[in-house]
Parts: structure tokens; C-alpha cells; sequence
């Protein structure tokens, strides 16, 4: 950053200095943690030979605790989009309004957890079901590691419950998924041929003010080759909706060579790796008993409630742990 001419590509810059800056952030926590750490002696003797000392001893113990997990959950981050934001997309699958019901629960709970984490959540697009819920959204969270964690739910999730639309109150199975992609400013080794995309405008749905239902502002973009389809209405231009969905299609069509990559290397080393999509990763069983239980993991919570309103740090870190263990 102290080279001569740094600042004059203002845009490589900004990038560089964004990276400095992360860099230092965990350099200068993992000091003050070491630091910390050391003290923790120090009081130990002293809360030996004192006992007011002791409630001092258990905060600091918390809070090194507390830190020290935060950096082993950050050393699982290895991938090369995993430190970066996230696309993040919920859509309703079999179930009909109950799933549609499901997909809305299950996109609040994702929100709930970025907001936990402190990202910035920006909504995309959100289609509203016919009687209940939605049928998809799609929102960004920005934010240190944002992909990496997000990744973790990537995949099925599956509510059984008593139906609050079935009028003899039977116990229903509702599915809805999630699709993660890192989102990359740019992808270069990525290219777009134009007779490849067909591009539609309509009249965007749900809140937004008066604007967002007069005009026909909102983007949908379908990339034929791939079958890949991405969609923006929360921005009042119909350019500034074009270039969101073409960064989102972008990405999209990133992670799928890269899924790609990782299943040609699974067959030359023999392995059977099966698509994520289709598998049932997580159930959440609200009838006749209450349990969330990851399938990759067997984690667990009895706490349904607390779960479904953001908390899920033990989900997480059980699968990105699985997943290192996994590729070691």
C-alpha cells in the first residue's frame, strides 16, 4: 500500500485496502486474545488467594472462551469464496401451501441468523404464494465470511407439523430449499453470450411503494444453456435490477463449473458424490414431538423455537467441521 502509483487504479485499490484491513482485524484480535489469555494466570493466582476476585476470573473466562471458539470456528473457512457474500435463495418445494408457509418461516429464520452474525441483508426478489407464504426469495448477506456460512444450509429442509391449513388438523411434511452462491464482482474466466440469456420484465409484487407495482421494473434472466434462472425487483430502475441479476448469474454459473470441477475430481478418485440438491439435510419436527436434527451431523436441539429465530451457530459449526474433516 506504500508503493508509489498505489492509489492511482482507485478500484484495486479499494480492494487491497478492504483486505488490510480484514488482515488486521483477526491479527489484532488473536493478540488481544493471547494477551487475555496470559492474564487469565495472573488472576487465577489471584483469585486463589482472594474470592472477590472470582466473579472477575469467570467473566474473563467467558469471554476468552466465547474468542477462542470464534477463531476455530474462522479457521474452516478455506475455501476461495468463503470469506466473501452470499446469494442466498429459499424456494417453497412439495407441499403445496404449506410449503409455500414453510419457505416464508424458513427465509425469516435465515434472516434472523444474518442479522445475529451482523450482516447487511439486502432483499433481491421475493414471489408471494397464492394463499400463504412465498413461493421464493432471494436476499444478499454482506459480510466477513458470509458464504462460508451460509454454505451450511444449503441444501433441504424439511417441517413436520400440524397443518394450520388443513381443517382437520392432520400432521403435515412440507419441504423448501436453499441455494447458496458466493457473490463475485467479477468472473473472469466466466463468459456470457448474449443469444444465451432471455431476458423478461414485469410488473414487480409485494411491498415496495407505489412504484414497485406500476412499472415494469423487475428482471427475470434465463440462462438457456444451463437452465439457470435469476430474477431482481428491488431497485426502482430496470437497469439497476439488470445489472443485480446479471452479477447473481454470474456467480450462479461460477459455483455450478465449480461443482462441476469437484464431481470430476470425485470420479477420478472413485467416490460416488451425490448432487446437494434433492437431499434432505435437516428436519424440524414440530408434531407429536418437538426436534430439529441435522442429517450430515445428527446434531440436535429440542428447542425448536429458538432455532427457527436465528440460532443456528451448532448447526453450522457441526457441518463446516464435518466438511474439514471430510477433505483432510
Amino acid at each position: 500500500m506504500g508503493e508509489p502509483g498505489f492509489w492511482d487504479d482507485q478500484e484495486s485499490a479499494a480492494k487491497v485496502s478492504a483486505e488490510h484491513s480484514r488482515t488486521q482485524r483477526k491479527l489484532d484480535g488473536f493478540r488481544t486474545l493471547e494477551s487475555d489469555i496470559d492474564d487469565l494466570e495472573t488472576l487465577e493466582e489471584m483469585a486463589a488467594e482472594d474470592e472477590s476476585m472470582a466473579e472477575e476470573l469467570r467473566d474473563q473466562y467467558t469471554s476468552v472462551a466465547a474468542r477462542l471458539a470464534d477463531l476455530e470456528l474462522n479457521r474452516l473457512f478455506a475455501g476461495d469464496y468463503d470469506a466473501g457474500d452470499a446469494i442466498v435463495t429459499v424456494n417453497s418445494g412439495a407441499g403445496g401451501t404449506d410449503s409455500q408457509d414453510w419457505a416464508e418461516m424458513l427465509l425469516r429464520m435465515l434472516l434472523r441468523y444474518a442479522e445475529n452474525r451482523g450482516f447487511k441483508v439486502e432483499m433481491v426478489e421475493a414471489s408471494e404464494g397464492e394463499e400463504a407464504g412465498i413461493k421464493s426469495a432471494t436476499f444478499i448477506a454482506r459480510g466477513e465470511n458470509a458464504y462460508g456460512l451460509f454454505s451450511a444450509e444449503k441444501g433441504v429442509h424439511r417441517l413436520v407439523r400440524i397443518s394450520p391449513f388443513d381443517s382437520q388438523s392432520r400432521r403435515h411434511t412440507a419441504f423448501a430449499g436453499v441455494e447458496v452462491t458466493p457473490l463475485v464482482d467479477e468472473v473472469s474466466d466466466i463468459e456470457i453470450d448474449e443469444d444465451d440469456l432471455q431476458i423478461d420484465t414485469y410488473r414487480a409484487s409485494g411491498a415496495g411503494g407505489q412504484h414497485v407495482n406500476k412499472t415494469d421494473s423487475a428482471v427475470r434472466i434465463t440462462h438457456k444453456p444451463s437452465g439457470i434462472v435469476v430474477q431482481c425487483q428491488n431497485e426502482r430502475s430496470q437497469s439497476s435490477n439488470k445489472n443485480t441479476a446479471m452479477a447473481m448469474l454470474r456467480s450462479k454459473l461460477l459455483e455450478l463449473e465449480e461443482r462441476k470441477r469437484q464431481e470430476e475430481l470425485a470420479r477420478e478418485r472413485g467416490e460416488t458424490q451425490s448432487a446437494e440438491w434433492g437431499n434432505q439435510i435437516r428436519s424440524y419436527v414440530l408434531h407429536p414431538y418437538t426436534m430439529v436434527k441435522d442429517h450430515r451431523t445428527n446434531e440436535e436441539a429440542g428447542d425448536v423455537q429458538r432455532v427457527l429465530d436465528g440460532d443456528l451457530d451448532r448447526f453450522v459449526r457441526a457441518e463446516l467441521e464435518r466438511r474439514a474433516m471430510s477433505s483432510a
